[in-house]
């Protein structure tokens, strides 16, 4: 055991990949619906490792924890930017609301309590479920009045004040919306009919009730034909087919070729002779019909055996953000393509027909590679797996937005800034904004995204815990129990009032303030519990915009929480 521990000081990083391998394995665990979560799990596995009094130099976490909120900023970047000039304006004033009233709650409490600095640092990142505010805070401290003895004191608390408060800020959360939320709103019962009735107005138009679903009766059909009329004893090619039944009115495409028993995908140059046979693919009303000009239809299942593509584009072109899902769908270029899926930020959206896209949301569309290729030039850029990121945006964004966040106003002898956290923050949402608007600026793939937040997130905390473990269990005896109840003030306050407030000022429908409620305190548990209450999938469209506010300004009052108390 002693030469494990002399190991593990003398190599910190091993402690740390120990912490998170642990800490995500109990994150995962569930007790019925109730989970620590991976951030909890990860900073109480830190906190025992800790007790082993490992020193792990400062820088290690900094890095980490910068990257984690570029990775934030440009997922949310489109959303944010798309927020403050179109339709979600209302949304955007709500989640500023929500955030404003998050902040004064938890202040509020801390100067009725007396807490310092790091207590409510902790209870602000805690009771409102933001990791990233351990972080923020922490580089404000450092800037801020006090002896180091009184600083060491603060910063040693955040975390035990964290780990009090987050558990019911994830559950509480979750439980006041979906349950709480909707006898708020009229009763359950209420709010799923008013729910039900909006997703039919929403549909009100459109020749499907449901475009995420293919229809059986298709646009475009499929059909085999054997080569029989005269006018392939020339043997013409497939450009010459295509343009002689064009000049017929027939708008429709060779997609495959029998010859000589061979199955081939032909070329504008391939050569179709009487007796071959070929896959005609086109609408409905073109392919159906006189058959004397080709031949006799023919069932031949290895010929018409061949997989649909499916494509994710990023919506990016003027003509395509800012219609409805069933305008888009009658576009020429999206004949016989169907929409799979959209999302927003990472969120699922509703696939409604009066669903709006958004510059930056991501489109999964299915069809022959000739139908989604062509709509996807229509909608934007074709979205293809890829392993490779962007690595100059993403140190470049981080060094300037890390410049930018260290400049400082002084306001007599006390120093403002958004710190290098904040400035890393913004940078990535203006590099997500730009993305949205130039595809061909840089691209960072969803996966690289989800390992730059997670990662860099739960190394953060993972380095928090362990530099905490050897004070953590006083510092626990020191804010007793009762800041677990100051806690669930912290955390239900804005949540009922803001749930009233969008009823009563903002007439949002319930399903979409329930959605803006979660977006704004950006609690993703809560949006899936609220969905899973009501049966309906409606609240995503108030979580997106608000989340992409709420990430911003909760992480910033890290900043003004500290300023506040100091």
């Amino acid at each position: 055991m002693d030469w494990l521990i002399t190991i593990l000081r003398q190599n910190p990083s091993l402690p740390i990949f120990l912490t998170i391998g642990i800490g995500f394995f109990v994150g995962q665990l569930k007790y019925k619906s109730f989970s620590l979560g991976t951030v909890t799990s990860v900073l109480l596995v830190g906190v025992l490792v800790g007790q082993l009094d490992i020193a792990i130099p400062g820088p290690i976490k900094n890095a980490f924890f910068l990257l984690f909120l570029f990775a934030i900023g440009y997922s949310v970047g489109p959303q944010f930017f798309q927020a403050l000039k179109g339709d979600g304006i209302k949304q955007v004033i709500f989640a500023v609301v929500v955030c404003v009233l998050c902040l004064l709650c938890t202040w509020g409490v801390s100067v009725l309590m007396g807490y310092n600095i790091g207590e409510a640092v902790g209870l602000l990142a805690g009771a409102q479920t933001m990791s990233a505010v351990i972080g923020v805070g922490t580089d404000t401290i450092a800037s801020v009045g006090g002896t180091p003895e009184e600083k060491k004191a603060w910063l040693d608390i955040i975390p035990v004040c964290y780990a009090v408060t987050y558990v019911f800020g994830t559950v509480g959360s979750a439980y006041i919306l979906a349950n709480l939320g909707p006898a708020l709103l009229g009763g359950i019962k209420k709010v799923k009919a008013e729910t039900a009735e909006l997703e039919k107005k929403m549909n009100n138009g459109s020749a499907n009730s449901d475009p995420n679903y293919i229809n059986a009766l298709r646009p475009v059909a499929f059909r085999a034909y054997k080569a029989e009329a005269d006018f392939f004893s020339t043997s013409p090619t497939v450009a010459q087919i295509e343009a002689h039944l064009s000049e017929q009115g027939r708008r429709l495409f060779v997609e495959r070729v029998r010859i000589g028993g061979s199955i081939i995908d032909p070329t504008p140059d391939t050569k179709v002779s009487l007796g071959d046979e070929i896959v005609l693919s086109g609408r409905r009303e073109y392919i159906i019909g006189d058959e004397k000009w080709i031949g006799s239809e023919v069932n031949d299942g290895a010929l018409l055996d061949f997989p649909a593509e499916q494509l994710r584009v990023l919506v990016s072109k003027k003509g395509a953000a800012g219609l409805t899902v069933d305008q888009v769908r009658t576009l020429k270029p999206m004949y016989g393509v169907s929409i799979k899926s959209i999302t927003r930020g990472g969120t699922p959206m509703p696939v409604l027909a009066q669903m709006k896209l958004q510059a930056g949301d991501t489109v999964t569309i299915v069809g022959l590679a000739r139908e989604v290729n062509t709509a996807a030039a229509a909608l934007g850029v074709a979205d293809k797996q890829t392993e490779k990121s962007n690595l100059i945006l993403l140190g470049l964004g981080i060094f300037l937005g890390g410049l930018f966040g260290a400049l400082a106003i002084h306001i007599g002898n006390v120093p403002i800034s958004l710190s290098t956290s904040g400035g890393a923050l913004i940078s990535g949402l203006i590099c997500g904004w730009l993305r949205a608007r130039r595809p061909s600026i840089g691209r960072i793939p969803s996966s690289a995204v989800w390992i730059l937040n997670n990662l860099g997130l739960n190394m953060f905390i993972a380095v928090i815990g362990i530099t905490s473990g050897p004070s953590f269990v006083s510092g626990l005896k020191e804010v007793g129990f009762m800041l677990f109840f100051m806690g669930v003030v912290a955390t239900s306050l804005p949540l009922i009032l803001g749930m009233i407030i969008g009823k009563t000022v903002f007439k949002f429908p319930a399903a979409i303030n329930l959605g803006c409620c979660a977006g704004s305190r950006t609690t993703t548990a809560s949006l899936g519990a609220v969905q899973e209450a009501i049966g309906s999938t409606i609240p995503a469209m108030g979580y997106t915009v608000t989340y992409a506010i709420g990430n911003t300004l909760l992480i910033l009052w890290g900043v003004v929480i500290v300023l506040l108390m100091g």
